[in-house]
C-alpha cells in the first residue's frame, strides 16, 4: 500500500531538498544547480542562491553559466557540468521538440522539416553567426537573413520579420552559446570546445532532478514543467521511485528520498524568494497555495512578485521599490504578522539590499 504524505511532510521536504533551511554552503553542495536555477528578473539565478546560503559575493565569475534551457528561460549551472547540462537538457525526441517549439512547429512540419532537424539546422546557423559576443537583437536580425520561410515569423509589434523565438532559444546551447551574465538586452558568446556528453549523469537528469526537489510528483506534473509530452517523461521514468499519496493523488519520490522522510526535519525560518525562485516553480500550485484567490496574487499573467516563506509555508508576498540607491520592500502577508515574523522579515530585506549594493529605506509590511 503506497505510504500517505501531508501536505506539511511535502513542503518540508521540498525545503529541505532545495536547502532553504541551509545558512551556508557551497556551490558544489547547491543541490537546485543540478536541475538549473531561473535567473528572471534582478532578484533571479543569483539571490535564488544567495537565500540557500552561499556567499555570491565571493564569486569570481568563471564558476557560473547562464544558457537557455528549460522552457527557454535563462538558467544557471555550474560551469563544469555545461557539457553534461546540453545534453540533459535537449529535447527527448523529434515529438519532444515539437512541443517545446509551439507554434514554430506547424510551418516547420508544412515544409517536411523535422523538429530536431530545424533546431540543428538554427544551432549551424548561430554558430556561423556569433563568433564573438552579439546582441540577441543583431543575431536576430542575421538569422532573418540566412533562414528560410518556414523558419521565419511576421513581428507585429516589431513590423519585422523573425526567427520564431523558442528555436532560436533552444538551439542556442546546441549551437555551444551562452549568455553574458547580467546583459539585458541578452548577449550571447560562444563557449569554445563545447560538446554535449554522450551519457547524462543522474545528479543532472532532469526528470531525476525534478522528483528530487520538486517530489513527490506526477509525471504529468514533471512534464508541464519541463514543456514535454507526457509520454516522453514517462519513458525516461526512473526505475527506482516509490508510489505515495498525497491528498489523495497517486505521485511517486525517489526511493532514497522516501527512505529519510522521518530525518526530513520541520521547515523553520524565513525566506524572501524571488518570483522564480524553485520553490514556486512546482505545477502543483493548489498545494503550495491552497487558497484561489491568494495564488491570484502570487501567480498573475504580468509582473510575478516574490513570496514570503516562513517556516515552509507561503506565508505572503513581497514586491521591491526601488528608488536611486536605497530599496523599499512591500509586503503583503495573508495573516497578522507576530512580532518575531515582522523583524525576520525585515531581516531578509536587509539581506536583499546588500545583495543588490543599495541601502534598505523601509519594509511595508500589510
Amino acid at each position: 500500500m503506497a505510504r500517505t504524505l501531508t501536505r506539511r511532510q511535502v513542503l518540508d521536504l521540498r525545503v529541505h531538498a532545495q536547502q532553504l533551511d541551509r545558512a551556508a554552503g557551497p556551490l558544489a553542495d547547491t543541490a537546485v544547480l543540478d536541475l538549473g536555477v531561473q535567473d528572471t528578473g534582478p532578484d533571479g539565478g543569483l539571490w535564488a542562491l544567495a537565500v540557500r546560503g552561499v556567499d555570491v559575493a565571493a564569486l569570481d565569475g568563471g564558476e557560473l553559466v547562464t544558457v537557455w534551457t528549460v522552457r527557454g528561460a535563462p538558467h544557471l549551472y555550474r560551469r563544469a557540468d555545461l557539457p553534461a547540462v546540453a545534453a540533459a537538457t535537449a529535447p527527448f525526441s523529434d515529438a519532444d521538440a515539437g512541443k517545446r517549439i509551439f507554434d514554430a512547429s506547424k510551418p516547420l512540419r508544412a515544409a517536411g522539416i523535422g523538429n530536431l532537424e530545424a533546431l540543428d539546422a538554427v544551432a549551424a546557423a548561430l554558430r556561423e553567426v556569433v563568433t564573438t559576443p552579439m546582441v540577441k537583437g543583431a543575431v536576430s536580425g542575421r538569422l532573418a537573413e540566412l533562414m528560410p520561410p518556414p523558419y521565419l515569423r511576421h513581428c507585429r509589434p516589431c513590423a519585422a520579420t523573425h526567427l520564431y523565438e523558442m528555436p532560436f532559444r533552444l538551439a542556442a546551447l546546441r549551437a555551444g552559446l551562452e549568455l553574458e551574465p547580467g546583459t539585458s538586452p541578452p548577449v550571447l558568446r560562444p563557449v569554445p570546445g563545447l560538446a554535449p556528453t554522450e551519457g547524462v549523469p543522474p545528479r543532472l537528469d532532469v526528470v531525476r532532478g525534478h522528483l528530487r526537489l520538486l517530489g513527490p510528483a506526477t509525471p504529468q506534473q514533471v512534464a508541464g514543467y519541463l514543456d514535454a509530452p507526457v509520454a516522453e517523461v514517462r519513458a525516461r521514468w526512473p526505475e527506482d521511485t516509490v508510489e505515495v499519496a498525497v491528498d489523495g493523488e497517486r505521485r511517486w519520490l525517489l526511493a532514497e528520498d522516501a527512505d529519510r522522510l522521518g530525518d526530513v526535519p520541520a521547515a523553520a525560518g524565513v525566506r524572501l524568494l524571488g518570483p522564480f525562485d524553485l520553490f514556486l516553480q512546482a505545477r502543483d500550485r493548489e498545494l503550495l497555495v491552497p487558497r484561489r484567490e491568494r495564488a491570484k496574487e502570487l501567480w498573475p499573467v504580468l509582473g510575478r512578485p516574490g513570496a514570503v516563506l516562513a517556516d515552509g509555508e507561503v506565508a505572503g508576498s513581497w514586491r521591491p521599490r526601488a528608488s536611486g540607491r536605497s530599496l523599499s520592500v512591500v509586503v503583503r502577508l495573508w495573516r497578522e504578522p507576530a512580532a518575531a515574523l515582522r523583524t525576520a522579515v525585515t531581516a531578509e530585506a536587509e539581506r536583499l539590499a546588500a545583495f543588490r549594493h543599495v541601502r534598505l529605506r523601509d519594509v511595508e509590511v500589510g
